[in-house]
């Protein structure tokens, strides 16, 4: 951590700075320039708050110089890891595609996801059972009934399944329909209990990002799972708060460069969330890819004019398939597959 005192600085309030950083069992390093002095706490700096700083008299700004989040980041962990989702792989040189309704709403429409998904060429199968709404008499998915029929399209056609978790009460359901993955939403992002709880189970976890959060604030969203113990982490952008009012979100495309920097971990992307229009979805699917996603997840639905959760980003059966070619032939140009 650097501490920057106002020109000007006395003596004593210096002092009183370096006092405090012994006081956490830190060392010091002053630096006296002409204008300001400068004093680098050495040690885990973890251990100071730089608000505390910014408190103490003559102190002009603290920063930290080493990173909040420890287990997500690349500087702890050079190499890249895989995450695997009941064999299917996130993180190396195959592109995975997630596919499947935004949520069940019966037998038959998600069968008839699941078969569009895995006749495209889709790697795994998603659906909520459980769905948080902006309005509380909009569908609020099927609950327990969801997990049921999604575990039995999934054993149908072979895919493994991934359904989003909304509150810690459904942890014991997902665990006893044994769902592969668990998906956190956007809204979901900063609930820290919520996380704690996932972070104590073994099984793969999807962090989407909030609609309004910064990259730190959605890594460290990830190290409250990783210190729970569950290191099977992959982090899902699907857009930003936009000011545009025909769009509810923005696909941030630099998220993607810029998290494959920070984190070891692999990053996917949902571009219907994002935009909230399937005719987009084709175009920055493909831009994601370019961008080094690790993967899609893509809302499917069997027909979506009947849909009863986001009809307008969904794609259809037809228009999955139509899809499919256009990304592998963008990741074979990456030297990637799908």
């Amino acid at each position: 951590m650097i501490i920057v005192m106002a020109p000007g600085a006395s003596e004593q309030n210096i002092q009183a700075v370096v006092a405090r950083i012994r006081a956490a069992g830190l060392k010091e390093n002053l630096s006296r320039g002409t204008e300001r002095t400068l004093i680098g706490a050495i040690g885990d700096e973890r251990a100071l708050d730089p608000s505390l700083f910014e408190r103490m008299a003559d102190v002009e700004r603290a920063m930290r110089v080493v990173k909040e989040y420890q287990m997500v980041a690349r500087e702890t962990q050079p190499d890249s890891s895989l995450v695997s989702i009941r064999g299917s792989v996130f993180g190396g040189a195959q592109i995975q595609v997630i596919g499947g309704p935004s949520a069940v709403e019966n037998a038959p429409q998600i069968m008839a996801a699941a078969q569009a998904v895995e006749a495209g060429g889709g790697h795994l199968l998603h659906g909520a059972a459980f769905k948080q709404r902006d309005n509380p008499y909009s569908f609020q998915g099927l609950g327990i009934e969801g997990l049921e029929l999604l575990r039995q399209a999934g054993a149908q056609y072979g895919l493994p399944l991934i359904s989003e978790l909304t509150d810690v009460r459904q942890i014991e359901a997902m665990l006893e329909y044994d769902i592969d993955a668990i998906a956190i939403g956007a809204r979901n992002m900063a609930n820290s209990d919520l996380l704690k709880e996932v972070g104590r189970i073994n099984k793969p976890v999807i962090l989407k990002r909030g609609a309004a959060a910064t990259l730190a604030e959605w890594l460290m969203a990830g190290e409250y799972i990783a210190t729970g113990g569950n290191h099977n982490i992959i982090f899902c952008e699907c857009g930003i708060r936009s000011f545009e009012p025909g769009y509810p979100h923005f696909l941030d495309i630099s998220a993607i460069v810029a998290l494959k920097q920070e984190t070891h971990l692999p990053v996917i992307v949902e571009p219907a969330y994002a935009c909230g229009h399937a005719w987009m979805v084709p175009a920055l699917s493909c831009a994601a890819l370019a961008a080094g996603a690790d993967g899609l997840l893509l809302d499917v639905h069997p027909s979506p004019a009947e849909a009863l959760c986001h009809a307008e980003r969904a794609l259809t059966a037809a228009q999955f398939q139509m899809l499919m070619p256009r990304l592998r032939a963008v990741a074979q140009a990456l030297g990637r597959s799908l």
